[in-house]
């Protein structure tokens, strides 16, 4: 099916089917053929390679935070980013029909779902087991057939997978939120005159004593707002490290442009990811 299916209609995802990267991609692009792959770099490999068109990857939670395996995949990708989209995220404590509460012994997932739903499986004394995904997880439940193991998964994973609810809304932050950012071959052409613009870029600061505070000084001074500042370190270095930044505001906008200029004296590789339109939801929130 694949083979023959436009591949300009298809946007790939990392996990099983009824993952929440497939409910975004679904509530992002309700139109398009989704393509679920193994692993991150799979996801991104399907978008360079022409298999897809875009990639829907998230990149932090508002429990859990960063998806760390993200950030070390991004810098060496061709890709640019287009879009973001913050998708609720809604987790059901799915098992095997016939199961109860007080059959359960173990609940499987995502690490990061396990996180957020820490205290509420903690409560009812289930011991958490870490899967690759979260409708992995489901998928697996379903084979296994025993009522003793649940996942935690979404609603969509629980439907494809013929997985009774026993609890739902299980996460232990009513804000639980995913940001997710849409990756293409090509960056946007053009931009919209009105709205807010985020622009996203990585860097490595130089080596010199007070580079990282010349360079956030760079943004200040020009009346730029960063929304969002990562570290991590590379290769094993704890002197090589890789930020990564979003920032209101275009490279052609006269205040971007001369925070980018001053950024170049204290830093190497740097390079832009993406400008793209700022979601409602994070114009909501300012």
């Amino acid at each position: 099916m694949q083979e023959s299916a436009n591949f300009g209609n298809i946007i790939a995802f990392q996990g099983e089917p009824g993952a929440y990267s497939n409910l975004a991609c679904r509530t992002v692009f309700p139109d398009m053929t989704t393509l679920p792959c193994h692993t991150f770099e799979d996801v991104f490999a399907a978008v360079e390679d022409g298999r897809a068109k875009y990639a829907m990857i998230p990149i932090e939670n508002s429990v859990a935070g960063r998806v760390a395996a993200i950030h070390h995949l991004i810098p060496h990708s061709s890709l640019h980013i287009i879009g973001e989209h913050f998708q609720r995220i809604n987790h059901h404590l799915l098992a095997i029909p016939g199961a109860t509460m007080d059959s359960l012994k173990t609940v499987r997932s995502h690490e990061q779902a396990l996180g957020q739903c820490r205290k509420t499986t903690l409560n009812w004394g289930l011991e958490p087991e870490v899967y690759s995904d979260t409708a992995g997880a489901a998928k697996l439940v379903s084979e296994l057939q025993d009522p003793t193991i649940a996942a935690i998964a979404s609603s969509l994973a629980g439907e494809i997978y013929g997985l009774q609810s026993l609890q739902k809304d299980i996460e232990d932050a009513a804000h639980n939120t995913t940001r997710f950012v849409i990756f293409a071959r090509e960056p946007l052409a053009e931009l919209a005159n009105e709205g807010t613009t985020v622009t996203s870029f990585v860097f490595q600061v130089r080596n010199v004593p007070a580079a990282l505070y010349k360079v956030m000084g760079g943004f200040a001074t020009n009346g730029v707002n960063m929304t969002k500042l990562e570290s991590y370190q590379l290769n094993g270095e704890f002197v090589a490290t890789q930020f990564y930044a979003d920032i209101e505001g275009h490279p052609d906008d006269a205040g971007v442009r001369h925070a980018f200029e001053e950024l170049g004296f204290f830093t190497h590789d740097f390079r832009i990811l993406g400008s793209y339109p700022a979601a409602q939801y994070r114009l909501d929130r300012k």
